[in-house]
């Protein structure tokens, strides 16, 4: 199945005002928002815990325990009490909120990030947390003994270099001895010294454990904490990033209301959910300004212009058929029928046909009304006074004294008459068929206003007499699914379904395409010439229409 992307792009283009304007005012409102936030600034800093990285003899037990201890650090750290303590001793009431402390990647390495409006303060928070952090460590609460702890250090240092030198020499002497017993002393002497050296290093070491050096349990900085740098707010794509929120929003509005719509708007819907072509496009005609015999009123106009393409259309659909009944029709009531039957019927009687249009709504007239008529005798009143077995000539004498004559030369209406108690039978009577028949020899077209299709029978009635029916589609208005089951329920009755009319298009709306489509090419009245002919596009028109007329007679 080929795929129209025109119809998927179509709720875009219908409301491409909105999406225009919600995307603009999301733009704008991010651009000012952006203007009038506070420059932040970050400072970071980032710890390791113990001294694994500068030993030379690392087993997997270092890494584990001190994988472990950051993970604690970072708990640690996190807790109120750690937060508060910082706060005062930096004498801060209270901490900048943006304050991430966590660990890299389950190693040793603890990150702390401060993000404040000051970039002296966010270095200082930083600072500060990696001080409190490392007070919390063994190593870090012995600031008192630090320098005493230092000085054993360095005295247990000498003695073990001058045990190693004792060692040393005592070695090179039991090298140099004879006697049994001179060797045996010596290397008594020499065991003594090498005990010595094992205690002296052993009690080096677990001082040195005590110390920020030694232990596995301490926190190194790696990376000092500098002046917070500022955080770019990088405007442009903060705006960029709204306006395509905004974009996306508004779209997906669109075609949800596009999908809430279940409106019939364009001659492709009208083909893909009915199968049938649509003949012309009318413009929205505003009976309160104008009146609605719009090819009488204005004939200059492109309303009327567009109901003369549907009569071209209509023309070519009858020719080489001896039924020249046409039945309009819609789904409903209020989507332009009877308008659309009135103006149809004064555009063929205009090209020189002798036309007669039938008020055929026998429970909700109008036909008196558009053309202001009375209705005092009509439709109904002609088939109580026919007989079925009447001649043509009786039959013709009844209409001439029923019809009545309008300001159109070639058109007569007869309007609705009383209304009656039982329109479908009055419709689908003998009676009602043989009147056809009389009428069709008679004019050379019959246009019948008949009632909406999905209200009543009478339509499906008169369609089985009508040699051609039209359908009147209301755009914005008429339902897609009253509109199929308008087309089943006609195509049940074998009616022969020329096409539909799409009515009421409003400037602006997507079938308004199509109507200017017909008007056109062929609809100027300006009186510029036409750069092949030499003459007015207005001359042009007229000929086309008389050829296209002409070949038709």
């Amino acid at each position: 199945m080929e795929i129209d992307i025109r119809e998927y792009l179509a709720p875009l283009r219908k409301w491409w005002w909105m999406i225009a304007i919600t995307t603009f005012v999301a733009a704008v409102a991010s651009f000012f928002a952006t203007r009038q936030q506070v420059p932040v600034y970050r400072s970071y800093t980032r710890l390791a815990i113990g001294n694994y990285l500068e030993s030379t003899d690392v087993s997997n037990n270092d890494f584990s325990t001190t994988r472990q201890l950051a993970t604690a650090y970072v708990e640690i750290a996190n807790q109120p009490g750690f937060l508060r303590d910082t706060a005062d001793a930096l004498g801060l009431e209270e901490l900048p909120r943006d304050i991430d402390i966590r660990q890299v990647n389950e190693t040793n390495f603890v990150d702390i990030t401060v993000t404040d409006t000051d970039d002296l303060r966010a270095a200082a928070v930083a600072a500060e947390l990696a001080r409190q952090l490392s007070l919390r460590t063994p190593t870090g609460q012995d600031s008192g003994d630090a320098e005493f702890v230092r000085g054993l250090l360095t005295d247990y240092q000498t003695k073990i270099e001058d045990t190693q030198e004792q060692i040393t020499a005592k070695e090179a002497e039991i090298g140099e001895l004879i006697s049994a017993r001179d060797i045996s002393v010596a290397t008594g002497e020499l065991n003594t010294l090498e005990n010595n050296l094992d205690t002296l290093t052993q009690r080096y070491t677990e001082l040195l454990s005590l110390t920020q050096e030694g232990a596995t349990n301490s926190v190194q900085i790696v990376d000092p904490a500098t002046r917070g740098t500022l955080v770019n707010s990088n405007s442009i794509i903060s705006v960029i990033t709204a306006a395509g929120i905004g974009f996306v929003l508004s779209a997906s509005a669109a075609y949800l209301l596009e999908y809430l719509d279940d409106t019939v708007k364009t001659p492709e819907q009208i083909m893909k959910l009915g199968n049938i072509p649509t003949l012309a496009g009318i413009a929205y005609i505003d009976s309160e300004d104008e009146s609605k015999l719009v090819t009488i009123s204005d004939t200059r106009s492109p309303v009327a212009e567009a109901y003369r393409v549907l009569r071209t259309a209509i023309q070519f659909s009858v020719v080489d058929k001896k039924n020249s009944i046409l039945l309009l029709t819609s789904g409903v009531p209020s989507e332009g029928k009877s308008t659309t039957a009135g103006n149809l019927a004064a555009v063929l009687a205009q090209a020189g046909n002798n036309v007669v249009l039938i008020d055929g709504d026998l429970r909700r007239p109008s036909q008196h009304n558009i053309f202001n008529l009375p209705n005092k005798r009509g439709l109904t009143s002609l088939l109580l006074k026919l007989n079925v077995d009447d001649s043509d000539i009786e039959v013709r004498n009844l209409v001439e004294d029923t019809v009545q004559p309008t300001q159109v030369e070639g058109l007569q209406v007869m309007t609705c008459g009383p209304i009656p108690p039982n329109p479908s039978e009055l419709l689908g009577s003998t009676k009602m068929r043989h009147l056809m028949d009389v009428l069709d020899r008679q004019f050379d077209f019959v246009v019948i206003d008949s009632p909406p299709v999905l209200s009543v029978t009478d339509a499906a009635v008169l369609s089985a007499t009508a040699g051609t029916t039209l359908v009147v589609v209301r755009a914005d208005k008429s339902r897609k699914e009253e509109f199929k089951q308008v087309v089943e329920r006609l195509a049940d009755v074998n009616a022969n379904l020329a096409g539909a009319v799409l009515n009421s298009l409003k400037a602006g709306s997507e079938g308004h395409n199509f109507y200017y489509y017909y008007r056109d090419p062929y609809y100027t009245y300006g009186d510029e010439p036409d750069s092949d002919r030499g003459e007015p596009k207005s001359k042009l028109r007229k000929r086309f229409l008389r050829g296209q007329e002409a070949v038709q007679s």
